[in-house]
């Protein structure tokens, strides 16, 4: 699903932010990168999402080798990729509904499809009864299912979630990750970047760890 081939990426500056990763995150895959300020993961999620060119090595997403691919092609890449932010990046001047269905306009899905996967995201984040509400007069936690909603409405294969609990309080956060699971167990693979050392270690799920770019240690069921 997600490779890393002898990546590198080096900035002009000198600083080698990538240096020669090679791993594999498998289809339907739970999967923490985590890693203290500055090893490379916020590199690491810019690559994935073709932000960032690699200075050399390859990035394999859903069988395609995405440093190959054409300016006009990216979008259609992203669309493989649900992203939820840490700071939730709604727009406040919109509802719940609004805010997911455009994820779904912007790829131009028919009507029938809007409403069915609005429905099904609302149901599945539990936020079903919320559709008219503005970002505003949610909770924190609240908007970050909005935020993950969005994310998934488009139905994307993958789903990167960048320090979905980090301004969340431990019991919202432990509940933003028991949706995240339940995503998982219906065969969507998930990477999720966090500095949440009590939930990682938790959930015995697999644990990718940087440091100065590169992979200090990989395990399929570890800790922070």
């Amino acid at each position: 699903m997600i490779e890393f081939i002898n990546l590198v990426k080096k900035y002009d500056h000198g600083v080698t932010a990538i240096d020669n990763v090679n791993l594999k995150i498998d289809k339907g895959e739970f999967a923490f990168l985590v890693g203290p300020s500055g090893s490379g993961k916020s590199t690491f999620l810019r690559l994935l999402i073709k932000e960032e060119e690699p200075t050399s090595g390859k990035i394999i997403v859903d069988g395609k080798d995405i440093t190959r691919l054409k300016k006009k092609d990216i979008p259609f890449l992203r669309r493989k990729i649900g992203f939820v932010f840490q700071d939730f990046r709604l727009l406040y001047d919109r509802t719940v509904e609004e805010n997911i269905v455009l994820a779904l306009r912007v790829i131009e899905a028919p009507e029938k499809e809007i409403k069915a996967q609005l429905k099904s995201v609302l149901q599945m984040v539990g936020l079903v009864g919320k559709e008219k509400f503005f970002p505003n007069q949610l909770s924190g936690g609240e908007q970050q299912r909005v935020a993950l909603a969005r994310a998934l409405a488009t139905k994307p294969p993958i789903i990167i979630a960048d320090e979905p609990t980090g301004n969340l309080d431990p019991i919202t956060a432990e509940e933003i990750f028991k949706t995240l699971l339940e995503i998982n167990s219906r065969g969507t693979t998930i990477l999720v970047v966090t500095h949440a050392k009590d939930i990682v270690d938790s959930l015995n799920k697999r644990v990718i760890a940087l440091d100065h770019g590169k992979v200090i240690k990989d395990e399929a069921r570890g800790v922070y």
